[in-house]
């Protein structure tokens, strides 16, 4: 995927959609503080397993937070999106992988995996994360997001799965991570 970045800026928000900044200001044993935090939806995530390839499916995307940090901006992260709609988890994490990657999963086949939060020390969101298996008969498009979302759906060989993890010249999430150490340690054994 191409990815040229031109005329990057920060601005102050004004209107937001998706999070509320804030200064949170308390008193922890009688001493008198404050810190900064944001105020974001929840999310969920999906570790897809493709069972004929034997691969990882995951999505390449730009995220402008990250480009800040490396002037690249590129990660490779699991399948995921906003619980900013009235469905529940499972509901929101199909219609991710449907839209994301392109599969057509059943709610009823995606396992829980686990809950944990992200960004603690700003913002604490929860991110639910789900397993799923899936194979080209479940494939219905090519995937690549919704609503102008440029998203590249690449596939990680197992055998390369254990030094992704390592890799540090690859922007990923702690999420991700874990998800492949639980597949390790749960599913592979």
């Amino acid at each position: 995927m191409k990815n040229k970045i031109t005329n990057f800026r920060l601005e102050s928000l004004e209107d937001t959609k998706y999070i509320t900044a804030s200064l949170a200001k308390y008193e922890q044993n009688g001493i008198k503080k404050d810190w900064e935090v944001v105020k974001a939806h929840d999310s969920v995530a999906i570790l897809i397993y493709h069972k004929e390839h034997n691969n990882f499916v995951l999505v390449k995307q730009f995220r402008p937070a990250v480009y800040l940090c490396n002037q690249d901006g590129m990660t490779v992260e699991l399948c995921a999106g906003l619980v900013d709609k009235k469905l529940t988890l499972g509901q929101i994490a199909r219609e991710e992988i449907l839209e994301e990657c392109g599969y057509n999963v059943s709610v009823e086949s995606l396992e829980y995996i686990t809950a944990f939060h992200t960004s603690v020390g700003f913002a604490g969101s929860k991110q639910t994360l789900y397993y799923a298996e899936v194979d080209e008969s479940m494939r219905v498009s090519a995937g690549g997001g919704v609503e102008g979302e440029l998203i590249e759906v690449i596939e990680l060989p197992l055998s390369k799965a254990k030094n992704f993890i390592y890799d540090e010249s690859i922007a990923k999430t702690p999420g991700l991570m874990f998800a492949f150490m639980w597949w390790f340690d749960e599913i592979r054994n």
